[in-house]
């Protein structure tokens, strides 16, 4: 498992921040990255700071073998994104005339300058396009970033256009069982099996249901026996503690 690709999201947005605009990419990416066998190490959600953008790029792109942005690549003043992007490559930016064709094909005349700015990315060498064939607007890769559109929908089918770029490593699967067990009554074991399965990242989560304390614990490998056997034993711990366990489908 420490040999696969790792990746880290970046969430663009002063909308995002404020609350007023509820991120939906990050269990997407998480989700689809998992499939792959990609890690996702590090989700970073910033405004539309040019500065803070940059020094988020150049950080994470050296930590991590692949960097999704998402937001900021519109036809309006904040989308700064590409402009940020240039400038932690030590680029500047131009119009890519693959894209534009696109735009126009799209909507039957030469588009205006502000949605001539979808069609701005970095020059020079290793700068792909990637298909997004819901609006046209291309997002695209500069090295191991992977730039693409806040929007759900459209940062989907750009993923899905990306996909054959991506290295891709063991998929993760993942279970969970869970019960009306208290998690502070499960530490000490919960720590034991954790020990007996260093390959299973197990994790606890408590919540309230019907008025009463519910833990559920989450098993996460590239094995799935491993998964099996260690939730088998969280199992028997909950029954020992009272609960009657309920045990979930491997995805």
């Amino acid at each position: 498992m420490t040999d696969a690709p790792t990746a880290c999201l970046i969430i663009i947005g002063d909308e995002i921040l404020s609350g007023r605009t509820q991120d939906a990419n990050l269990k997407f990416f998480g989700e689809r990255l998992a499939a792959m066998g990609i890690r996702l190490k590090e989700a970073r959600v910033i405004p539309d700071v040019a500065d803070v953008i940059v020094e988020t790029l150049n950080t994470v792109r050296a930590l991590y073998t692949y960097v999704f942005t998402t937001g900021g690549i519109g036809p309006t003043h904040d989308d700064i994104t590409t402009m940020c992007v240039a400038r932690a490559f030590g680029r500047t930016v131009i119009k890519h005339p693959e894209a534009v064709r696109r735009l126009v094909a799209f909507y039957g005349h030469m588009p205006n300058e502000a949605r001539l700015r979808m069609a701005e990315v970095p020059d020079g060498p290793g700068v792909d396009l990637i298909d997004n064939r819901v609006s046209a607007a291309p997002g695209y890769r500069i090295g191991n970033v992977f730039v693409m559109a806040g929007v759900p929908s459209i940062a989907a089918v750009m993923f899905d256009a990306a996909a054959p770029m991506l290295q891709r490593g063991d998929p993760v699967f993942s279970n969970h069982v869970e019960a009306d067990v208290k998690e502070g009554d499960m530490a000490a074991e919960l720590t034991d099996i954790q020990a007996r399965y260093p390959h299973v990242s197990i994790g606890s989560y408590p919540s309230m249901r019907g008025g009463k304390y519910c833990t559920s614990i989450v098993a996460r490998a590239t094995d799935k026996s491993a998964i099996e056997k260690a939730l088998s034993e969280v199992a028997t711990l909950m029954k020992k503690l009272g609960g009657v366990p309920e045990m979930g489908s491997l995805s």
